[in-house]
């Protein structure tokens, strides 16, 4: 495993412009994005690049030493550190509506979200992406939304998982309406490449949610116009590695396989898929748990921001 970093904007208590010694890092989190020719009767404001092969897959944390491990969570540490002192002005256009599809009453709370986000009384023509599932949901109600004005239809957009995962460029920041659960959620989404979340409490835990929805339109305003405050969280990069052909359960030495001097051989195991996780890793014996005999050995590097 593996730590990497996930926004999350707080609460902001100075609205002040960013230090000179801190110009740099403003510059690159305002990078505007090159975008690719419009071939799907998107605006250009909708379109963003795919993810290169090696930004996709990333860096096997796997291959790496636990001091250059240790490096990286102490550089995201001081990072962290650098990052709750000053004010990241964001030029948000793309706004990704996360919510609990299944719950009617946060679903009506995301449509009313929607409908503030979409509304000329904002004097910004935000985008705004909510889940596909919704777009037929009798709450959410689409068709009345998209009646209340006709450039609506233009900014209401729906995504899916594989928009996330191919096109994470796309989306400036990331409002999760629910609990902890939908906070983790969105760091399921977003695997390698992660908005800034802003959450919005919603649900029955808030660890991680630190604003009130009732709040969330003065506190969307000052986001917008102000800038916000970012916290990083370091996630987990975990790993699933698989038996090369037939072996002989009763025989191998599965220890020495995976650490010994039979680590080195690539015919025992390979990697088969690998997740970046934000809080805990669930592991499950399937439908038959008590025919189930499933040895594991994990080799865990963990730390704080």
């Amino acid at each position: 495993m593996t730590a990497t970093s996930l926004c999350a904007p707080t609460r902001s208590e100075n609205d002040g412009d960013l230090s000179h010694s801190d110009s740099e890092a403003q510059q690159a989190l305002e990078k505007d994005i090159h975008h690719e020719p419009n071939t799907n009767n998107e605006s250009p404001a909708d379109k963003a690049p795919d993810l290169a092969p090696e930004e996709e897959h990333g860096v096997q944390s796997r291959l790496l030493t636990k001091t250059q491990l240790s490096d990286m969570a102490f550089n995201i540490r001081e990072l962290s550190k650098k990052l709750s002192h000053i004010t990241v002005k964001l030029k948000v256009r793309r706004v990704f509506l996360l919510t609990k599809a299944h719950d009617n009453t946060i679903v009506q709370h995301t449509r009313e979200v929607a409908q503030w986000l979409l509304s000329k009384e904002r004097g910004e023509s935000y985008t705004v992406y909510v889940e596909n599932t919704l777009e037929h949901n009798k709450q959410f109600d689409t068709r009345g939304l998209l009646a209340l004005d006709p450039s609506y239809e233009q900014r209401l957009k729906f995504w899916d998982n594989e928009l996330c995962k191919h096109h994470p460029h796309r989306f400036d920041i990331v409002l999760a309406l629910g609990g902890d659960g939908t906070v983790l959620y969105a760091s399921w989404l977003f695997q390698k490449i992660v908005p800034p979340v802003i959450p919005f409490a919603l649900g029955s835990l808030g660890f991680l949610t630190r604003f009130d929805f009732d709040d969330y339109s003065q506190t969307l305003t000052k986001a917008f116009h102000n800038g916000i405050t970012v916290s990083l969280r370091l996630r987990f990069e975990v790993t699933v590695m698989r038996a090369q052909g037939k072996l002989d359960a009763d025989s191998r030495d599965l220890i020495e396989e995976l650490i010994g001097e039979e680590a080195d051989d690539a015919h025992t195991h390979k990697p088969e898929i690998s997740h970046d996780i934000l809080n805990d890793l669930v592991i499950d014996r399937g439908p038959n748990p008590s025919k189930s005999i499933q040895p594991r050995y994990f080799g865990i590097f963990s730390s704080h921001a």
